[in-house]
Order: structure tokens, then C-alpha cells, then sequence
């Protein structure tokens, strides 16, 4: 039997491929948890796990009362 990856790494990786993709440029802001929760079927508690790992690596960065931003990694590659 396959081994089932959890949900919000399943989510997690979607992010990414949308992020390398171009759906959500750096420096774009990604739709509130709840619209991602509707947008993945789940609650806002596996989205939130999803988004809280990514800004822990730093692909994106939260501001507190504004939102969820796609880091611009190319400042630091600079």
C-alpha cells in the first residue's frame, strides 16, 4: 500500500508548483486561509500547518492583520 502524504504537505507542495508557475509571483499576497480551505476541501487549521511551514523555510513571509506574502528570494540571492 502507498504511503499517503498529508494533507497539508500535499497542499504545501500545490503552493510551491504555483509559486514556481507564476500564479503567485514574488512579493504577491495568497488568498486568505479561508478561501484556501474552501479552494482544498480541508479546514483552515491543515492550510494554516501548510502556510506556517512555508514561512518557517522562508518562501513566504506573514504579516500579522494583512496577510500571506510569497517571499522575493531574489534579494537574497543578489
Amino acid at each position: 500500500m502507498p504511503y499517503a502524504q498529508p494533507l497539508w504537505r500535499q497542499i504545501r507542495d500545490d503552493l510551491r508548483a504555483k509559486i514556481r508557475a507564476g500564479i503567485y509571483p514574488p512579493g504577491s499576497k495568497l488568498p486568505s486561509t479561508r478561501l484556501l480551505a474552501e479552494e482544498y476541501d480541508t479546514s483552515h487549521v491543515t492550510v494554516r500547518r501548510a502556510l506556517d511551514s512555508m514561512i518557517e523555510l522562508g518562501e513566504l513571509v506573514g504579516r500579522m492583520g494583512i496577510g500571506v506574502f510569497v517571499a522575493d528570494t531574489s534579494e537574497q540571492n543578489s
